[in-house]
């Protein structure tokens, strides 16, 4: 028998012999009575005896001790009143909503096995459990992009650690830094920002507080000892202070940036930024911690948004015409498929290319080519190897083508499920049980409220969101068309639309719901964190027949090249590495408008392939742009 079978043994006979007993017992009376503790030595016993209250504590067994006044003894009791989960008054519709939830996140979210538990438990005794689910779950996609098979284990491992305060040990690749190491850890908390896992503690290897990704955890999580307690979370530490952070304000902040938002966009940045800083007149105020991460947010802006302190920000934006450059790299390599004609390869002399190419200086030559390289091997089409040697290119030309009969209370880890659960699609929850989301939470909380859950974060105030959805899924059941007021990433007014909504969709950390929008006459999808207000309207409408929207139907196929500084952040969002450390990416676009800001947030780090008609106008729109910011100087990268 394995030792965590003994344990669970145990532990499960111990909480059976101190409920049928229903008197204050003695460590004596444990050693002798209960399984698994009577072939003990008496030292081994004291070990592991406090090792198994401390973990039944922590899964939220209400174990209590106090001394005999007469004899010195601890005297331990379990009481089953408080065993028990209490009457918890949740309605049919409010349990059937928490029910959808399970079924929304089946076979994408991290802590789904806590949360069946949880539900199991509050629906004991209750029909309706095994219903199938509500309308709602057959009108809302969840997506959750951090999920992967190996993230509930680890999550699983780090949970426990923190419970029993053990410090870790595991592989992790520093993105920012590109190196493989192995980390040593005090884990503080656990929480889950804009749809990403993050593990929060001291760092032993820098002696200071750091945050890892769980999803660049590599191989195993271990215990870094044996002993039963490694370290004490301190009383001051509030994870909330890690949650919520735009990329900008990852690390030490070191200064404070001041931003002319333009347009009718204020309350867009309030409603998305408003925790992270602060607008005066039009301008946003926020602390930050890289220059470079805050420009790219000001690029992605499209001239929206206008750097005024400090001078380094101001300064900075001074790569989005990297895209332009293409124009040089197509002629080229046109060029040299030319010379090599019917045969497989060719030489050309250097000093017809640059008579041919002036505006390659000759020390750039190589990189260049180096360039074009990369793109053979991610190309997919005819291309090219080619290798400067001395005074002359020689080209090669390639093809390139997978116990007990009441539940008893829920554990922490079944609560931060709920909690969890509820963040990820409770303001869906809300709508569908026709009861707002602080009423169901609360009744929720009710029965946490034993438990410590200080070093799990406040969810987001989601009241905004939980209106429009509720607006916007009465328009859904009752066929009635919806306007909503609504402002694209790349404009600076918010414009009108009259929508029949059809769907939802959860891709985290977004709302998304699926229309046929008749203002454009088309399929549209709209974010709800972008939309400004949704109002019923009195006109029905048919469903159309066949349709089906999803987001993104119809979307082109954008490649897009990246530069090797920043290729490893896009490798880890699905893009193929290149040989020579460079990275490619076919991504579906549904808008040109997107793609076209999210290139000039890359600070020319990223270069357009395909389609053709997009390069000439992110080149276009980049020489605006640069105009707009006061950039006379372009200067980019290969």
């Amino acid at each position: 028998m394995s030792h965590d079978t003994d344990k669970l043994i145990r532990q499960l006979s111990l909480v059976a012999f101190l409920m049928a007993e229903r008197r204050p017992i003695t460590a004596r009376d444990v050693k002798s009575n209960v399984e698994g503790y009577s072939e003990m030595s008496d030292e081994a016993f004291a070990r592991r005896f406090y090792s198994d209250r401390a973990e039944l504590l922590s899964l939220g067994v209400p174990l209590q001790s106090q001394r005999d006044e007469f004899t010195g003894e601890e005297l331990y009791t379990l009481r089953s009143e408080q065993y028990f989960l209490p009457q918890l008054e949740l309605e049919n519709e409010e349990l059937a909503a928490l029910q959808t939830a399970l079924y929304l996140l089946e076979g994408k979210f991290a802590y789904a096995e806590p949360l069946r538990l949880a539900l199991q438990n509050l629906a004991l005794g209750r029909p309706g459990f095994a219903e199938p689910p509500s309308d709602t779950a057959l009108r809302v996609e969840v997506l959750d992009p951090d999920y992967s098979p190996e993230m509930p284990g680890r999550l699983a491992k780090l949970e426990g650690a923190i419970s029993k305060q053990r410090t870790v040990k595991f592989d992790y690749w520093s993105i920012s830094r590109d190196k493989h190491a192995e980390r040593a850890l005090n884990p503080y908390a656990l929480f889950n920002d804009r749809g990403k896992w993050y593990v929060v503690g001291l760092d032993l290897d820098r002696d200071a507080l750091r945050t890892f990704r769980v999803s660049r955890i590599e191989n195993d999580i271990k215990f870094a000892t044996r002993r039963e307690r490694d370290f004490r979370i301190p009383s001051d530490f509030d994870v909330s202070e890690f949650r919520g952070r735009p990329e900008w304000q990852v690390g030490d902040l070191v200064g404070e940036a001041r931003i002319e938002v333009r347009g009718d966009t204020a309350w867009w940045v309030q409603r998305a930024y408003g925790s992270t800083g602060r607008l005066e007149d039009d301008v946003f105020i926020t602390e930050y911690s890289s220059i470079p991460q805050l420009s790219s947010w000001v690029l992605r802006q499209d001239g929206r948004a206008v750097p005024l302190e400090p001078e380094e920000l101001v300064e900075r934006p001074a790569g989005p015409v990297a895209p332009e450059r293409f124009a040089v790299l197509q002629s080229l390599l046109a060029y040299l498929l030319a010379a090599c004609g019917d045969e497989k390869e060719a030489e050309i002399p250097v000093g017809d290319l640059l008579e041919r190419f002036p505006s390659i200086p000759p020390e750039e030559l190589e990189e260049h080519l180096s360039l074009l390289n990369l793109v053979n091997f991610g190309g997919g089409c005819y291309t090219i190897y080619a290798e400067l040697g001395e005074g002359s290119v020689h080209v090669d030309k390639e093809l390139w083508g997978d116990t007990f009969r009441s539940a008893p209370r829920l554990t922490p880890l079944e609560a931060r499920a709920i909690r969890l659960a509820l963040e990820y699609v409770g303001p869906m929850i809300a709508a569908d049980a026709h009861t707002p989301l602080a009423r169901v939470r609360k009744k929720l909380e009710e029965t946490f409220g034993v438990f410590e859950l200080g070093r799990t974060p406040d969810l987001d105030d989601e009241g905004v969101e939980e209106d429009l959805i509720h607006t916007l899924a009465r328009g859904m059941d009752e066929r009635r068309l919806v306007e909503i007021e609504y402002q694209k990433e790349v404009e600076a007014q918010p414009s009108t639309r009259l929508v029949e909504a059809y769907r939802f969709e959860r891709a985290l950390p977004h709302w998304y719901v699926h229309t046929w929008d008749r203002t454009s006459d088309g399929e549209r999808s709209f974010r709800l964190d972008r939309m400004r207000s949704a109002k019923l309207q009195r006109e029905k409408f048919e469903q159309r027949e066949g349709f089906e929207p999803t987001r993104l139907r119809g979307a082109k196929t954008a490649r897009v090249l990246y530069t090797p500084e920043i290729a490893r952040y896009e490798i880890e969002r699905g893009a193929r590495r290149l040989v020579g450390g460079g990275a490619l990416r076919e991504i579906q676009v549904g808008s040109d408008e997107w793609l076209e800001s999210d290139i000039l947030s890359k600070r020319g780090e990223a270069i357009v392939l395909e389609p053709a008609e997009l390069r000439s106008r992110i080149a276009a729109r980049a020489r605006e742009l640069a105009k707009e910011l006061g950039v006379e100087r372009l200067r980019v990268k290969a």
